[in-house]
């Protein structure tokens, strides 16, 4: 029994597989540092949104808000994250990330793009304005992506 999957044979199964690779690229990087996907999600999340509430990142993660109050603990007990009470409101608080944790998911958009490079490594210039072009053709006639 072999582990490679069949050879793609619609344009859609070639697309999901350029898919997997931009995902196994994001997660091959995350387990590096030791992440799991979501705990990398939310620590990138809090980089760019500090102070955040757990119940905005349980609506972020589209999870609920006792497996990101699991995933937090893992995160501040590594010293990643920490949670902080604002105003003297013990019931509510925010969530930053620490240096550390910046500091540790700091480089995955370049490692993402990079692994774009390598994905269309294959098409010069022209093939990839003319592939750009017919993505954004199928995808003009789609729902646009929303995080709920």
């Amino acid at each position: 029994m072999s582990d490679t999957a069949p050879a793609p044979r619609t344009p859609l199964e070639f697309v999901r597989w350029i898919s997997w690779a931009q995902m196994k690229a994001g997660e091959d990087w995350t387990r590096e540092r030791e992440l799991t996907r979501p705990q990398s999600f939310v620590l990138g999340y809090l980089v760019q949104s500090p102070g955040a509430s757990q119940s905005e990142l349980a609506r972020m993660s589209r999870t609920t808000p006792a497996s990101v109050s699991s995933l937090l603990r893992g995160l501040e007990g590594r010293g990643l994250i920490e949670r902080r009470t604002e105003g003297g409101d013990e019931r509510t608080k925010r969530v930053y990330a620490t240096p550390a944790g910046a500091e540790l998911i700091a480089g995955f958009e370049e490692a993402m793009i990079a692994a774009d490079e390598t994905i269309l490594a294959p098409l010069d210039a022209d093939e990839r304005v003319a592939f750009q072009a017919l993505l954004a053709k199928i995808t003009a006639q789609l729902p646009q992506p929303v995080r709920d």
